[in-house]
């Protein structure tokens, strides 16, 4: 019976993957519809797409002018998570040449989650854009350190929760059951499951 529970939960897990390449594709396809293609990771809108972007894009001083005053309040909060983000940023680095290489275990490359492609779009002015810059890096940071803090678990803690939780990352898959001794044996400190990284880049 639990074997084939567990190859239940395989099978759904695989569809769970193969549906996420599905996504990929899809979005790949859309970007014909919004007239834009990716040439060296840079962003290359067709001419009339352009254009026609442009129509809708409001001067930085209508964007300063039509702010409500809660929302100025609110600027020295967002903009002073800068200090600790980049601190973060910092010891992550160290982090990572350090205790994930000890482990042998792959790095994250900071440049898949941390992107600045806002800025190619026409109807954004200088200010939207720097906003956009400033929310891709500390947003994506955030997904870039908490995927180094998940291949740290999958090393040192590669246990599936018994509670329910919202939201569980591509690693859970490879952590042991709750409840399951000889799997976690298994993969305790294992760098096996990693491969699949060295794979896709």
């Amino acid at each position: 019976m639990k074997e084939k529970l567990k190859s239940e939960i395989n099978s759904i897990l695989n569809d769970i993957s193969k549906k996420k390449e599905e996504l990929l594709k899809a979005y790949d396809r859309l970007k014909k519809e919004y007239g834009f293609s990716i040439e060296k990771k840079k962003i290359v809108f067709d001419a009339k797409v352009r254009e026609y972007n442009k129509l809708f894009k409001n001067s930085w001083i209508d964007s300063i002018f039509s702010t409500e005053f809660r929302e100025f309040l609110s600027i020295p909060f967002i903009y002073g998570v800068f200090v600790p983000v980049l601190f973060m940023d910092i010891v992550l680095f160290i982090y990572q040449q350090t205790a994930l290489r000890l482990y042998k275990i792959p790095l994250v490359d900071r440049r898949d989650y941390i992107v600045y492609d806002r800025k190619y779009l026409d109807y954004l002015n200088w200010i939207q854009k720097f906003n956009c810059i400033y929310c891709s890096y500390v947003n994506w940071f955030l997904s870039y350190a908490v995927e180094v803090a998940w291949r740290t678990e999958k090393y040192r803690c590669p246990i599936k929760h018994a509670r329910k939780i919202k939201w569980w990352h591509d690693w859970q898959k490879d952590f042991a059951d709750y409840g399951d001794p000889e799997a976690f044996k298994k993969t305790f400190c294992s760098i096996a499951e990693y491969k699949r990284l060295d794979k896709k880049q």
